[in-house]
């Protein structure tokens, strides 16, 4: 029999594009991937994906060809463009561990030569000097009430202040302010992000996907030199975006679960024993449906007892779904839109739903600044808005309220809620993760129960952080 043999075809030594071409023609050829990567070269790995990916569409062979790109100073606001793309992985500068200098922001393109754009930039200042002013006292009211520990080095104990004052500041900072992230992608999902960011409504963002395109174009020049603008999309866009009629503003909570599996429970029960049994899946649900609780019971503590802090539930929990309506601060919703296996639809950043004021800027005496530069903020805004609703996003703040529309399923609410609701998860975060979990535990309680959660509730966090929400 043949000796098995596993081993990693190196990009040190061979281009994205040949890797992609030597996995793709295992399909047809006997030969090991070595031999199928020692004859091929740059050119005719090019001609086989002109025929193949281009000409035939068999655009999964794209997906063997990862590449790694650096972005660098571009605001907030772009990167959510940026951090659409669902399977591909992020690493981003950090509004918790890091500060920000007063020159760290993006002047919107839109604006270069625009009567608003002086009032833009002196309020872009304002905030950022109002972050950096914010800094000490809440600094040093922390430092008051969390000296330094025993035998705990000087260093160690500036990183777990640090943490927790550069923690609350960032709610001051606009979505103007620059970050740096690195994303990893394959050419396939690439090609996709550079059409979504060349049909972008923000020129910013636009002129990131023309640069991101001559990136990439230099490892994968024949699987991205196709991407460009899409029609469907800047059409859509545009007509959809035309201002409607007001409508009446229904007032709802701030965590609403707006729908889900009635028989959620049921159904995921019965994948559990349709996937271990050999029945249908009419008679596993049946079968659900007619034991008692204990068996119910006794069911979903096989599927979940055995969960540690770091492992991965089962897929069949997939089979329930959630659908929930939130509205939190941009700061939160930077941490949400990370979990990408949701659907998730925000609506764009306004200064319109209110803002968070963290209990540590009031008690640190730095209260009337906050909320004046909140306030101008918000007059800024509505400037802007009358020009571009779009551009006017740039100047809103981490602490203004945001609206979001979530689905997920039962797998996914398992990372979440667990991962935000951890004792190291920012304080706002934790608030939604918190209620999330609540609302889910209302209705489906017999498999939420297997969560591990901080011991807190949301409306702990809220009172003990928030003086505002």
């Amino acid at each position: 029999m043949p000796e098995r043999d596993i081993y990693l075809l190196s990009p040190r030594s061979l281009s994205p594009e040949t890797i992609a071409v030597a996995f793709a023609k295992t399909s047809r050829s006997p030969e090991s991937f070595r031999e199928i990567a020692q004859e091929l070269s740059d050119e005719k790995s090019a001609q086989f994906h002109e025929k193949w990916v281009v000409g035939y569409g068999h655009a999964s062979v794209a997906e063997h060809a990862v590449l790694h790109i650096a972005f660098e100073n571009v605001s907030r606001l772009a990167i959510e463009c940026i951090e659409s793309n669902r399977l591909a992985s992020y690493t981003e500068k950090s509004t918790r561990y890091q500060k920000w200098g007063p020159q760290d922001f993006t002047l919107p393109p839109e604006l270069e030569n625009h009567p608003l754009r002086e009032q833009f930039t002196s309020t872009v200042r304002m905030l950022f000097e109002s972050y950096a002013d914010s800094l000490e006292p809440v600094k040093d009211l922390i430092q008051k009430r969390s000296p330094k520990r025993e035998n705990e080095g000087n260093e160690a104990y500036d990183r777990r202040v640090r943490s927790q004052y550069v923690d609350t500041c960032r709610f001051i900072l606009p979505a103007a302010a620059n970050a740096n992230v690195g994303m990893t992608a394959n050419a396939r999902v690439l090609e996709g992000a550079i059409r979504k960011m060349l049909s972008h409504p923000l020129a910013e963002v636009r002129q990131i996907g023309e640069r991101v395109k001559e990136a990439a174009r230099s490892e994968v020049p024949t699987l991205v030199k196709y991407a460009e603008a899409v029609p469907y999309l800047i059409e859509t866009m545009a007509e959809l975006n035309t201002p409607n009629p007001p409508v009446e503003n229904i007032e709802t909570d701030w965590c609403t679960l707006i729908d889900y599996d009635r028989d959620g429970e049921d159904k995921i029960l019965a994948a559990v024993l349709y996937r271990f049994g050999e029945m249908p899946y009419a008679s596993a649900i049946n079968c659900i449906r007619q034991f008692n609780e204990e068996n119910r019971a006794e069911i979903a503590q096989s599927l979940l007892k055995r969960l540690g802090r770091y492992d991965v539930p089962l897929r069949e929990l997939e089979y329930s779904t959630y659908t929930f309506e939130l509205v939190m601060d941009q700061g939160a919703y930077a941490e949400f839109k990370r979990h990408r296996m949701m659907s998730q639809t925000p609506q764009r950043l306004t200064t319109r739903l209110g803002y968070a004021t963290p209990r540590l800027i009031t008690e640190a005496g730095f209260g009337s600044r906050y909320e004046a530069a909140m306030d101008t903020a918000s007059v800024m805004y509505e400037k802007l808005y009358g020009f571009n609703p779009d551009v006017a996003q740039y100047i809103v703040p981490n602490a203004f309220n945001r609206r979001v529309l979530a689905q997920f399923n039962l797998r996914e609410a398992f990372a979440f809620c667990q991962l935000r609701s951890a004792a190291n998860a920012h304080f706002s975060i934790r608030r939604v993760a918190q209620k999330v979990y609540e609302e889910i535990a209302r209705v489906h309680p017999l498999l939420t129960k297997y969560m591990k959660l901080k011991e807190e509730t949301w409306a702990e966090v809220e009172h003990e952080y928030f003086t505002r929400v």
